[in-house]
């Protein structure tokens, strides 16, 4: 079977009618990513293009970068969270919770929802051990907070034609990768089902800032235009919106007030649950239980 297939198109307005929490008409998810970047390796993403065209390693400004993020611009977004009440999921590196023990643990001690992100930054098309891989995240995550993740984010959203079942074998339930609806959808796999949750590569600030290149404000005005629209579709039907920050892109000083301004404008309004993945994955699984087939 062709891995899309595994996938099968539905029309959203075909799609049943599902009812959210306190008859909520949008369901909105904040993903804080923490995430490790070796460097010792090429990295990821980079915002400094090397001298005379010549890769470098270490890759002291590039990764200098992201760390700022884990040493101030985490804090920053830390802090818009928590003093709002909203709850959030943590995609995290497995590793993060040895290499950033400080960060890992202010997500525990607020709360937040622990998303596999990986055990470090890297596509899972690179790995030679993917199953090791999961499992290491899993396993690390676990030993940290107590609790098994039940949801997970590729790196990059990436996979392989394995990964699906990977991911199932190993406990995942619920799944960001598959970017394709506005509402979650199941997936057979051969170790039980595993659900998307509506994420965003569009309303992600590595989008808005790192590729595309936009002015500090955009990442407000993409996020309400998106919010907007959202919440007046969910008034016929229930709706999913997510909103994908990292520490050194939304995190940095000209652009912290621009995600502040965001969650308090969507605060503002009234029929917004504020949910998790697993969250929203349980809602949905519920739902679709509760609807005849």
């Amino acid at each position: 079977m062709r891995l899309t297939d595994r996938l099968p198109y539905q029309a959203i307005v075909d799609r049943p009618r599902l009812i959210l929490p306190n008859n909520a008409r949008l369901a909105v998810w904040v993903i804080l990513n923490v995430e490790e970047w070796g460097i010792e390796r090429p990295m990821p993403r980079t915002v400094l293009p090397p001298p005379m065209g010549v890769p470098l390693l270490p890759d002291v400004p590039n990764w200098s970068w992201h760390e700022y993020g884990m040493r101030s611009g985490f804090w920053r977004q830390h802090q818009a969270l928590t003093s709002r009440g909203i709850p959030t999921t943590l995609a995290i590196n497995g590793n993060v919770c040895n290499s950033y023990p400080r960060v890992a643990g202010a997500g525990l001690e607020a709360g937040w929802e622990f998303m596999g992100h990986g055990f470090v930054q890297g596509p899972m098309h690179k790995l030679e051990d993917q199953r090791g891989a999961i499992h290491a995240a899993m396993d690390s995550i676990e030993a940290f907070s107590g609790t098994r993740p039940r949801s997970w984010e590729s790196p990059g959203l990436t996979e392989t034609s394995e990964t699906l079942d990977l991911l199932r074998e190993a406990g995942v339930e619920y799944l960001a990768d598959w970017v394709v609806d506005d509402l979650p959808q199941a997936i057979a796999t051969p170790h039980g089902t595993i659900t998307t949750v509506p994420y965003s590569v569009e309303t992600n600030d590595i989008t808005v800032y790192a590729l595309q290149g936009h002015r500090s404000d955009e990442f407000l005005r993409r996020g309400t235009d998106q919010f907007d629209r959202l919440y007046a579709e969910g008034a016929q039907n229930a709706r999913v919106m997510a909103i994908s920050i990292h520490p050194y892109i939304t995190g940095v000083p000209h652009r912290i007030r621009y995600l502040e301004e965001l969650l308090d404008y969507i605060g503002g309004h009234e029929g917004v649950a504020w949910m998790t993945a697993s969250e929203i994955g349980d809602w949905y699984t519920a739902e679709m239980a509760r609807i005849p087939a």
